[in-house]
């Protein structure tokens, strides 16, 4: 079925006359009269449903773009061609493909290099680009909040705390950036509790707000969320333990149309954003990602990336079809 992938197999096996028609331009050679940007994916079942909706679909296709399924069980080389690649697999073996891939097709653009990916599914090492820059302007700071990371013997994180001086509560986070869960130790003996491998952080008061930064390539685009409520030393010395949230932000908790105070719903400034989005691709080599930033409360200027995702839900951002198609269109005419 037009977008699944074998190996993620969901649903019955069958092709639309839709598919059939995109795997005869491609595996038949394009026609004459139109050239298509053809574009390979491979993705999750799950983030095909959400992404390739039938709008962006349709977008692509009247602005010659193809959408192309890209069959796993099959050698990558022996399909297309493609123009692009537009990829989010996990595994050793999927990354090796895509690298030798890339080495055979130099002229394929690869969205993203699997090495790049990599860094940023780790959160040891996914702030490190942004605390590096130490961004810095008229416009506003850019910091990451104190973090420590716990690889294993939960009994040693209050000790590891202390010393690191890091101060309760603390924000808890799987060290893999593949699940998006995360806990809120309120006292020092429930740090015990916690799970490792884990990454801890500072929790800064922020208003409830967290602002959703998007990148596709040279665009930026954000939204607010909502997000975890502040903490006052009262609460934190009457609740005691540890409580655990599925995730920061999600889409139904939307924060644009929420009558806000302006100083903790204004948006970041749009120089400040494209400053930090520009040295950020630039570090991390990647064109697709997000960002989560807070702004500490009660100051005007104080921002903190708290987390990056690759290839985000798209899907969420406001206008995301005509940004996406755009993107895709302008790699192509930067080969040209």
């Amino acid at each position: 079925m037009r977008g699944e992938i074998v190996g993620y197999k969901e649903e019955e096996d069958y092709k639309t006359e839709e598919e059939e028609e995109e795997r005869e331009l491609v595996g038949g050679g394009l026609p004459e009269s139109k050239k298509f940007v053809v574009v390979g994916y491979a993705l999750t079942s799950k983030k095909v449903k959400s992404f390739l909706q039938p709008k962006l679909e349709g977008l692509a296709r009247s602005k010659g773009i193809l959408f192309v399924a890209i069959d796993q069980s099959k050698p990558l080389s022996d399909q297309g061609p493609f123009d692009i690649v537009l990829h989010k697999l996990s595994g050793s073996k999927w990354r090796r493909i895509l690298e030798e891939y890339r080495l055979t097709h130099p002229d394929v653009t690869v969205l993203d290099p699997p090495d790049a990916i990599q860094q940023v599914y780790n959160r040891q090492y996914m702030l490190e680009d942004v605390a590096d820059l130490n961004l810095s302007d008229t416009y506003g700071k850019v910091g990451v909040p104190r973090q420590l990371v716990i690889e294993k013997d939960s009994s040693s994180i209050p000790d590891a705390v202390g010393k690191a001086d890091l101060r309760l509560p603390i924000v808890a986070k799987p060290l893999a950036a593949k699940s998006h869960e995360l806990s809120l130790a309120y006292d020092k003996f429930s740090l015990q509790m916690l799970e490792p491998p884990l990454v801890l952080q500072e929790f800064i008061n922020h208003g409830g707000i967290l602002f959703k930064v998007y990148i596709v390539g040279e665009a930026v685009k954000v939204v607010r969320r909502f997000s975890l409520p502040d903490i006052s030393k009262r609460e934190l010395s009457k609740n005691p333990g540890v409580f655990r949230f599925p995730r920061v932000s999600c889409a139904a908790a939307s924060a644009d149309e929420a009558d806000l105070d302006p100083s903790v719903g204004e948006l970041p400034p749009r120089p400040l954003l494209e400053k930090l989005a520009k040295e950020l691709r630039r570090r991390l080599g990647l064109r697709l990602f997000n960002l989560d930033i807070i702004r500490e409360l009660g100051t005007k200027d104080r921002y903190y990336v708290i987390d990056i995702n690759y290839f985000p839900g798209y899907g969420k951002m406001p206008e995301y079809e005509h940004i996406f198609t755009d993107f895709l269109l302008s790699l192509v005419k930067q080969k040209q």
